[in-house]
């Protein structure tokens, strides 16, 4: 895991508070992705906002609709991270961003036509699930061409920030459009920021290095293995899939009904909903602006480790909430998880983008995404279910519960015994190698 080190800048780099943000290709980047960020978060509530106020869906309908969202990853995942790993990646960046534009551009015109119905809404979020895969591989690589390998935790600790920041903005804007001028109004907004995105992408003058003419890439079946094998016995990486795994079940399961939980049992409007959820990404303004003092302050491994201790036990305050004082229940849970949240995103990706060789990133990052994400369908349609069948609030807890107990799987890993991630692969097996001779 990198840390940020005043002594290691190269010749020229120009010091000044804006960090990275210096570098014009990073700045256009984080400006697509901010802008980006912030349509997403809108769609976040929009979209089971439309479920339910236009075509009054049950909960189960909306877990089937989140769902679909994130069916893509275990569908497609790994064939799309070993073909990334043969391309360019900023062209397939753009067509996902344009292909998404199309999607959400199809709902609006549904919608003011009077002819949306819920198969039309599941199949976009298909298209849009799947041009997310492909985007976000390729992107979590492109990161680091962008940034030559160098200053990674800042440049996604600003990542990371910036879409928090977003998610702040997002869902309260959602739910104002919604009650002013319908949650349908909202996906027009989101499809402008795709527009934004791509144009910003375009723009990046940064030479990408790509495949020699004469370089037979292996069968796509073999390098899917190889992404497979690295990620399955790697000590580190192994855990960390399995935790994100575990904990994206169990935020997906209870984000699935919680709108519903907060309109149709706490008794909210759309726009109070709208700014309650962005307590959650409050906290991950807040978490990605730690993440680098808290890696300092107590390593990376160890910070990571304390933090999730510390923040996911909290998220058992949100199935407490009731109308009036009681929804202070609901913005402190949600904000202690996001800062837990926030700050494994900026140390687990920065970790992955040193430690796996150039030519594996994107074979790893979509076998960890493809494990993490397959999690989110079944814990959306488990709490859409679970909603119908117990109620709205026994849903909620058996969902938070869930994720209050998903620390402990990193407890179970070398975290509990190291103060930092080691930087490369090379580093950490010279440290089994030590530990080994040690207890030997």
């Amino acid at each position: 895991m990198p840390r940020v080190d005043p002594t290691h800048d190269t010749a020229g780099r120009l010091r000044t508070r804006w960090g990275v943000l210096v570098r014009p290709d990073f700045r256009l980047l984080w400006i697509g992705e901010t802008v980006s960020g912030l349509g997403n978060s809108i769609t976040v509530v929009a979209l089971p906002l439309i479920a339910v106020v236009v075509l009054d869906a049950d909960s189960t309908a909306v877990g089937l609709l989140t769902a679909a969202v994130w069916l893509p990853w275990p569908l497609v995942g790994l064939p799309v991270g070993a073909w990334v790993d043969r391309i360019r990646k900023r062209p397939l960046m753009i067509a996902c961003d344009l292909v998404s534009v199309a999607a959400l551009v199809s709902i609006a015109l549904a919608a003011w036509l009077d002819t949306l119905t819920l198969e039309h809404l599941v199949v976009a979020a298909l298209v849009c699930g799947t041009a997310a895969v492909c985007f976000s591989t390729a992107y979590h690589s492109y990161i680091r061409i962008v940034l030559d390998g160098r200053d990674l935790l800042e440049g996604n600790a600003k990542l990371q920030g910036s879409e928090a920041a977003t998610q702040v903005a997002g869902p309260g804007a959602a739910g104002l459009l919604a009650q002013a001028f319908g949650a349908v109004t909202a996906l027009v907004a989101d499809a402008v920021t795709f527009l934004i995105s791509a144009v910003c992408l375009r723009r990046i003058k940064v030479d990408e290095p790509g495949r020699t003419p004469d370089e037979e890439p292996p069968p796509l079946r073999q390098q899917i293995a190889e992404g497979l094998r690295f990620v399955g016995r790697d000590r580190y990486l192994r855990p960390m899939v399995i935790w994100g795994a575990v904990i994206n079940m169990a935020l997906m399961g209870y984000q699935a009904v919680q709108v519903v939980f907060l309109v149709r049992t706490v008794g909210l409007d759309p726009a109070m909903v709208g700014l309650l959820l962005t307590s959650g990404s409050a906290g991950g303004v807040v978490g990605a602006s730690l993440a680098t003092r808290v890696g300092r302050r107590f390593g990376t491994g160890r910070g990571l480790l304390l933090l999730q201790a510390a923040t996911a036990p909290f998220a058992l305050l949100l199935p407490m909430s009731t109308i009036g004082s009681g929804l202070l229940l609901f913005a402190t849970g949600a904000l202690l998880v996001g800062i837990g949240v926030s700050v494994a995103n900026v140390v687990v990706g920065s970790f992955r983008q040193t430690y796996c060789p150039p030519y594996m990133l994107g074979r790893v990052v979509a076998t960890a995404m493809m494990i993490n994400h397959s999690t989110i369908p079944v814990g959306s349609l488990l709490g859409g279910v679970l909603g119908d069948t117990v109620g709205y609030r026994p849903a909620m807890w058996i969902m938070t519960s869930a994720v209050a107990l998903s620390w402990l799987v990193l407890a179970l890993s070398p975290m509990r015994r190291e103060r930092e991630l080691p930087r490369t692969r090379e580093q950490a097996q010279e440290q089994e190698q030590e530990q080994a001779q040690a207890n030997g």
